[in-house]
């Protein structure tokens, strides 16, 4: 038997390594693998590979915005097997992230099921949940279609997929991004999206000299990070060197920021303290957190806890924490839960990010800068595209007007010709045409050769050659090409801009200092204005109404106060006054109430106070009335349901009043009835309401006050006919009766406004054109309640009076304080028609442990002006766009 050969065995050729060398090449190329195609985003799009195809593949799949949802395991199915071979919990973990509010700034993906909580409670499974592109999502995958970057094979060779999106959204910086890379880490907090905008505009604005632009020029935009879960952010840190922490991090890429949750100190009933927490630090999970803080009550390392518990529902977030009676300074102990718990952290920034495929650290202006860069090859090869696209079309219309100018000639050559292709043939050489232009024009079908059909192509070829030239010239110039980038960053702020939700503290924050909500605010007097089309801003001491829009209603506050929004629908809504834009916002997005409704009453309460004497008195306009509790209203948070109201009915005024007095109604047709509030019952927030006026004839109410004997009633209708008649003219009678006449109207007019007021006050008449009128009350002839009026508003064709709205007067409520001092709390309330002075003379204020009275009493602000260190006569003042300008 021949001996076997020694390598016969062998399978390949064996060789001799270095493992030290091998060990180092491998993971190495794993490092590679998991920092380029894992765990960092790119600076360009702000997206890590898994992401990019999701969305890629949502948007290929046509899920958009306004299409129906799919099942989350159909996705993940679709983006495993085109373009990311790795687990589906991978993939569905990263795109769940993208539809979770608490943990994106802005969403990408528009998840309708259970995506997750800040309780950490997991995802629902994915053959139960549903999603499709958020809004959002679209700017960073628009004109993916038009050339604007480069595709790459899958991984199978079969498909392709972008190196990275569009992006027209500054994503890295608006949501941020976190990843565990190989020998490296990203943490980049989110940012708003308004001040992102207005920063790389400003760069722009300043591109050829950009050297010159410091972190402090751009730090006057980008304030700090804008976390989704808000909280209090502080700029300063004293374990940072200079100080700075916020500017460190800005101008290095790597920095540490304290974090702390939001949460203010209220008084409770019989002398307790509670303190209530509203928002957390980012990626603080609630439920440990509530965990973590009953075991340092259990294990006796805080003392003077009594309850704990977690009110918090889809509205908002509200952590309510009771203190016993013998804790005497409950910062001590908010003071211990910042130490101990997550209520206070430390956010790591790491700005790390792939540039041209390597890991580098950016600083907030090279992250700007980068995206600017990203922008303007993506805006050069959008133009390079359309203009193709307009040249080609150009052409061939060019042929087609050819054709349609020489019609009768066209059609005897291709009438003669023996087919398609002899009459191409013939009307190339004829005419000078093109292949295309003479397919086009044996393909034009017989319709457009009417004559409007014609003038359309002359047109669009109009429009094409207009076209091709604004496109020649925007890529001669890149100024021009950098000033589409400008105006894209306008219109997103305009689609997406909304407020800050971090509260960024500038000042340094000492060693043991315990700061509330209610110390990050300084006090100082403010208007806030909703209008009739759903705007709401602020004002500072000057009472400034917007030009060409009508006011629903109009409060004085301080910035310190709470406050409650109420719309029409019966919803409402909780903010602090200090969150409230400078500039006009729909209340629907500051607020969270529904959009569309009509904004019928804005309240400022006392921050930190549950307990307040008084009620609210609503009425709806099928004469529906109710009364609620000024402390229940105290008691809400987020948005909630101040009263349930049918479909085809709505409220027309909410009133403050003390509970013993009376009211008046006013229907359309004129007919007013007066009864006792006490005939209201108190209900609760859920209930419907009683009848308080019967109405017949298809009337409807139109407007409601509180009685006040030494004031006056004050009418006018859509047509401008108006007169005030004394308050002793309209008698008592029961509710849910006819009432008598208040004012005759015409067929053809109809009431629209009531208020009952002094003859010195002033009151706005506002028109449906957005016009408001500036008037004393004085100005309405005095007239017998059973009469008509005159004119006393002259209203153009198409136009009538909408309301009569007094300018609201600060209102004193007694809260219980330490004897013997007696301190009152003020809160300030506009609705959507004047608001009174309940004239009551004031009672003593109990002991603070007492109960708070049955009949509080409430000492009405003098008769004036409401604005705040302002002479009498002083009226409030028009905004125009440009300047201020007197109310006529």
């Amino acid at each position: 038997m021949a001996p076997r050969d020694k390598n016969s065995f062998n399978i390949g050729k064996v060789r001799a390594i270095d493992i030290d060398h091998e060990m180092q090449q491998a993971y190495l190329s794993y490092a590679m693998s998991v920092i380029v195609a894992r765990a960092l985003p790119d600076a360009r799009d702000g997206l890590k590979p898994v992401h990019r195809r999701i969305l890629y593949a949502m948007h290929d799949m046509g899920l958009q915005p306004n299409t129906p949802y799919k099942k989350s395991a159909r996705i993940v199915g679709e983006v495993l097997g085109k373009y990311h071979p790795h687990g589906d919990a991978a993939v569905y973990d990263a795109m769940s992230r993208m539809a979770q509010d608490f943990s994106m700034r802005y969403l990408l993906v528009d998840g309708q099921g259970n995506f997750g909580s800040v309780d950490g409670d997991a995802p629902a499974a994915m053959r139960y949940t549903e999603a499709r592109l958020a809004k959002m999502a679209t700017d960073l995958l628009g004109d993916i279609e038009k050339n604007t970057v480069d595709f790459t094979a899958n991984f199978d060779g079969t498909l392709k997929e972008p190196n990275v999106l569009p992006a027209a959204v500054p994503n890295l910086l608006i949501n941020g991004a976190t990843g565990i890379a190989v020998g490296m880490a990203t943490n980049i907090p989110p940012h708003n999206l308004s001040e992102v905008c207005e920063a790389i505009a400003y760069l722009i604005n300043r591109w050829d000299k950009i050297d010159r632009v410091s972190v402090d020029d751009l730090m006057k935009y980008v304030k700090g990070p804008d976390f989704p879960t808000g909280g209090v952010m502080f700029r300063y840190n004293e374990t940072v060197e200079g100080g700075d922490a916020l500017r460190a991090a800005y101008a290095t890429g790597r920095g540490r920021v304290i974090v702390q949750a939001r949460a203010f100190i209220e008084e409770a009933e019989r002398g307790k303290s509670r303190i209530i927490v509203t928002e957390l630090p980012y990626q603080v999970n609630k439920s440990s957190l509530i965990e973590r803080i009953a075991d340092l009550v259990r294990d006796g390392k805080i003392e003077g806890i009594t309850d704990l518990r977690d009110e918090s529902d889809r509205t908002g977030m509200r952590i309510i924490i009771e203190l016993s009676r013998t804790v005497t300074d409950p910062k001590t102990i908010l003071g211990q839960l910042f130490k101990y718990t997550p209520m206070q952290s430390t956010f790591g920034i790491i700005n790390l990010a792939l540039v041209d495929g390597e890991p580098r650290l950016l600083t907030l202006k090279r992250m700007l800068q980068l995206f600017v860069e990203h922008r303007q090859v993506i805006v050069r090869r959008r133009s390079e595209f359309d203009l193709a696209r307009a040249k080609e079309r150009a052409h061939i219309l060019e042929g087609l007007l050819k054709a349609l100018a020489n019609l009768d000639e066209v059609i005897r050559i291709i009438r003669r010709s023996a087919d398609a292709d002899a009459a191409k043939e013939t009307l190339m050489k004829r005419f000078r045409l093109s292949d295309i232009q003479t397919t086009a024009i044996l393909d034009m079908p017989l319709r457009r050769l009417a004559k409007l059909e014609r003038e359309k192509l002359e047109a669009e070829y109009k429009e094409k050659k207009a076209l091709i030239k604004y496109l020649e010239d925007l890529l001669k110039d890149p100024k021009k090409i950098l000033g589409v980038i400008r105006d894209e960053m306008h219109k997103l702020k305009e689609r997406y801009g909304d407020a800050r939700r971090t509260q960024i503290v500038e000042a340094e924050m000492k060693k043991g200092e315990v700061i509330t909500a209610h110390d990050l605010v300084k006090s100082g007097t403010a208007w806030v204005i909703a209008y009739e089309d759903g705007l709401l801003h602020r004002n500072g001491e000057e009472l400034e109404l917007l030009e060409d829009k009508a006011p629903t209603a109009l409060v004085r506050a301080d910035m310190r106060d709470n406050l409650v929004v109420i719309t029409e629908g019966g919803r409402g809504g909780v903010i602090g006054v200090h969150q409230i834009s400078d500039e006009p916002m729909p209340a629907a997005e500051v607020v969270g109430v529904p959009s569309g409704q009509r904004v019928v009453a804005t309240l400022a309460l006392p921050l930190g106070v549950s307990e307040l004497p008084g009620y609210l008195f609503l009425t709806t306009r099928l004469g529906v009335v109710k009364r609620v509790t000024l402390s229940d209203l105290a008691k809400q948070f987020g948005t909630f349901s101040v009263m349930n109201i049918a479909e085809d009915d709505a409220i027309v005024s909410i009133r403050v009043s003390h509970g013993e007095g009376e009211v008046l109604l006013v229907t359309a047709r004129g007919q007013t009835i007066r009864f006792i509030e006490e005939d209201v019952r108190p209900m609760g927030f859920n209930a419907g309401g009683v009848a308080g006026i019967k109405l017949v004839n298809e009337d409807v109410v139109v407007g409601a006050d509180i009685v006040q004997p030494d004031s006056e009633v004050a009418l006018i209708t859509e047509q401008g006919v108006g007169k005030r008649s004394g308050m002793n003219d309209f008698p008592k009678q029961g509710r849910a009766g006819q009432g008598v006449i208040g004012i005759r109207v015409d067929e053809e007019d109809a009431v629209a406004g009531l208020v009952i007021a002094g003859i010195k006050d002033e009151i706005l008449i506002t028109t449906s054109r957005g016009k408001s009128k500036q008037v004393k009350l004085k100005v309405f002839k005095s007239l017998g309640r059973a009469t008509g009026g005159y004119n006393v508003q002259h209203v153009i064709k198409n136009e009538i009076i909408t309301s009569l709205i007094k300018p609201v007067e600060r209102i004193t409520l007694p809260e219980p304080a330490e004897p013997p001092a007696t301190e009152p709390v003020q809160m300030e309330l506009a609705i959507e028609a004047p608001i009174q002075k309940p004239a009551i003379e004031k009672q003593p204020v109990r002991k603070a442990t007492a109960s708070v009275p049955k009949k509080p009493a409430v000492k009405a602000a003098a008769a004036k002006k409401p604005t705040t260190k302002k002479p009498a006569s002083k009226k409030p003042v028009v905004k125009s766009k440009k300047k201020p300008v007197k109310a006529r």
